[in-house]
């Protein structure tokens, strides 16, 4: 399908002097009104892109060094009353909000709130500025304000636990995105926001009282997760995956009454596609079908054969050799 990434805009398509200019308009309309300063104001570069979701917003941004800042008189001009919870993959980047101060790098997640001034620096040292924010409206947020205001400018561990998937979450989506339809983007939305606010209230101690659809959708995040990263373990079945989150199987499987497969089809359609991919990797020719299965799972070449053929309608040496046959002709045609 069509890029999904509702909006996605670089200074490239502005001339070199008119391009900080277009940023800083561009910044204010997708995120806040901010006043920005650089050093070089003449070789200014930025990007991107923008993904309306259910309840939230996801932006991922590229930009020259810089600095921002946000005063009383902006917030009077635009405040869309929302936290924005964002992480950063090139830094380092400065925040000061709320007589809070923190100097986040990359991996490091971080908030702030658009209805009070914020200073931020944009740093950068080998590679240019880059963050992914998550816009949560205060209005849709199960958690209390003054709790949350606490967390502001100040550096929230994203290495582990609830951080790390929702990290996950946020650098995976722009790679996703394009290849789900309206519902599941409809879901990627719900699960975003719900992780966000599940690690929001972890850092305030706030989780019992979560609504329990939110729980809900975070122990279902961590499970698909879970099944992500051990797709190649024979052993991953739903009584391995409800021992390891201290479930029943019953409730597993009722968790995913919602979802589009069960969790035995989930898993095997996950093995599947990996398989499909590595069966069209011309670095993999010469491997062996049988261990490429194996990799991902499918220790019965039988099996794995007949599941293939079930869901691509040729077996998985007819789609290698299709495969290969296409990668040949492709450069005939452009």
């Amino acid at each position: 399908m069509a890029d999904t990434w509702a909006t996605t805009v670089s200074t490239n398509s502005v001339s070199t002097r008119a391009g900080f200019e277009w940023w800083s308009s561009m910044v204010a309309e997708a995120v806040i009104p901010v006043s920005i300063r650089c050093d070089h104001i003449d070789s200014f570069a930025g990007e991107a892109a923008s993904l309306q979701l259910a309840q939230t917003q996801v932006s991922a941004f590229r930009f020259s060094p810089m600095s921002a800042r946000r005063t009383p008189t902006h917030i009077r001009r635009a405040d869309p009353e929302s936290y924005f919870l964002f992480l950063v993959h090139d830094g380092p980047i400065g925040l000061e909000q709320r007589r809070n101060n923190t100097l986040l790098r990359a991996g490091d997640m971080a908030l702030f709130d658009s209805s009070h001034p914020l200073a931020c620096e944009f740093k950068g040292t080998e590679q240019p500025p880059r963050v992914t924010l998550i816009r949560l409206p205060r209005t849709a947020l199960p958690l209390p304000s003054d709790r949350t205001d606490e967390l502001v400018a100040t550096l929230l561990p994203a290495r582990t636990g609830s951080g790390a998937l929702l990290a996950s979450y946020l650098t995976g989506l722009r790679e996703q995105a394009p290849h789900c339809d309206e519902a599941e983007l409809l879901r990627l939305g719900s699960v975003g926001f719900d992780l966000a606010t599940a690690f929001l209230a972890t850092r305030i101690e706030a989780t019992a009282g979560l609504p329990s659809d939110t729980r809900r959708q975070v122990l279902l995040a961590r499970i698909h997760a879970f099944i992500d990263r051990n797709l190649g373990d024979p052993r991953l079945t739903p009584a391995h995956i409800a021992a390891h989150h201290h479930i029943s199987v019953r409730t597993l499987h009722q968790l995913f009454r919602t979802e589009a497969n069960t969790v035995a089809a989930t898993i095997r359609r996950r093995r599947l596609e990996r398989c499909r991919a590595d069966l069209a990797d011309p670095r993999q020719r010469s491997r062996p079908i049988g261990a490429l299965a194996a990799r991902w799972g499918f220790l019965a070449a039988a099996e794995f054969s007949k599941a293939f053929r079930a869901a691509h309608g040729m077996t998985p040496t007819e789609f290698r050799h299709e495969a290969a046959r296409r990668a040949q002709d492709a450069p005939e045609h452009n």
